[in-house]
C-alpha cells in the first residue's frame, strides 16, 4: 500500500520537466538564477507574486526553480496559490493528487504530498483542492512550520502565490519568506497600482529582491528599455 502510494507521487511530479525554451527565455532565466544566487546567502525561501491573474508568475517561478535545481541545487517548489492553482492543470497530472491545501487542513502528511519531477534535485508541493478558507490555512503556525522544516533540506524554496492586488494570501505568506519576486505583465499593469501592490509586500517585511517585466515584445528595444527603467529604477527606491 505505502509503495503504490510513493509510487502515485512520484507520477505525479514526473509530469514536470523543463520545456526546453528558446534561447533568450533560457538566457532570462539563468541571468534571474544568477541575481537570486548573488543576492545573499539568507534568501533561501522566496515568494512569486503578482499585481493580477495572468501575469506569467506560474511559469516565471516554476522556470526558476528548475533553473537553479539544474545547477546542482535542491530546490523545493511549493503552489501556495490555492484558490486559482494552474500548475496540475497545465501540467496534465492525473490521478488523485493530495497537496498543500490537505497539508495544511491536516488531512496529509508532509511526505504524501512532496512529489518528485524529472529535473534532479526539484521537489514539487501542488496546491492540492480549492478550500474554502486559504487565507486561514497560510496563516496557521502548521504552514511556519513546513517552511522551517523545509529550510534544513533544501538550498532554496520557491513558493508561487496569488496575486497580491487580488487577495492578502500573498501578504501572509511574505510573513514567512526570505524575499519577495514581484512578476508584472508588460504594458499591462499602472505604475500606480504596481506601487500600491509593492508597499503591501513591504508592510509584510519581506525585502523585495527585484521585479520581473514579463511578456516583453523583444522587437521593440526602445519601449523596452524605457519600460524597464521605470520599473526596475522606481522599485529601487526606498
Amino acid at each position: 500500500m505505502e509503495r503504490s502510494k510513493r509510487e502515485g507521487k512520484e507520477d505525479a511530479g514526473n509530469s514536470i520537466k523543463w520545456s526546453g525554451k528558446d534561447f533568450r527565455s533560457n538566457e532570462a532565466y539563468k541571468n534571474l538564477r544568477t541575481n537570486i544566487e548573488f543576492s545573499g546567502e539568507e534568501n533561501k525561501v522566496l515568494v512569486f507574486t503578482s499585481c493580477t491573474p495572468n501575469e506569467g508568475k506560474s511559469t516565471v517561478s516554476l522556470s526558476v526553480a528548475s533553473s537553479l535545481a539544474e545547477s546542482g541545487k535542491k530546490v523545493l517548489f511549493i503552489d501556495a496559490d490555492l484558490r486559482k492553482s494552474v500548475l496540475a492543470g497545465r501540467h496534465r497530472v492525473q490521478g488523485e493528487l493530495k497537496g498543500l491545501s490537505h497539508f495544511l487542513s491536516g488531512r496529509a502528511k508532509v511526505e504524501d504530498v512532496v512529489c518528485k519531477t524529472q529535473i534532479e534535485g526539484l521537489m514539487v508541493i501542488f496546491a492540492g483542492i480549492i478550500p474554502p478558507n486559504p487565507a486561514e490555512l497560510l496563516g496557521q503556525e502548521r504552514f511556519g512550520n513546513l517552511i522551517s522544516s523545509g529550510r534544513k533540506v533544501y538550498d532554496y524554496i520557491i513558493i508561487d502565490a496569488p496575486p497580491l492586488g487580488s487577495v492578502i494570501d500573498s501578504a501572509i505568506i511574505a510573513r514567512v519568506c526570505d524575499a519577495s519576486v514581484l512578476v508584472i505583465s508588460a504594458n499591462a499593469i499602472s505604475h500606480k497600482f504596481a506601487r500600491v501592490v509593492k508597499e503591501q509586500l513591504e508592510r509584510s517585511e519581506c525585502p523585495i529582491l527585484g521585479v520581473v517585466l514579463n511578456k516583453v515584445d523583444m522587437s521593440q528595444n526602445k519601449y523596452y528599455g524605457k519600460y524597464y527603467g521605470k520599473y526596475y529604477g522606481k522599485y529601487g527606491e526606498k
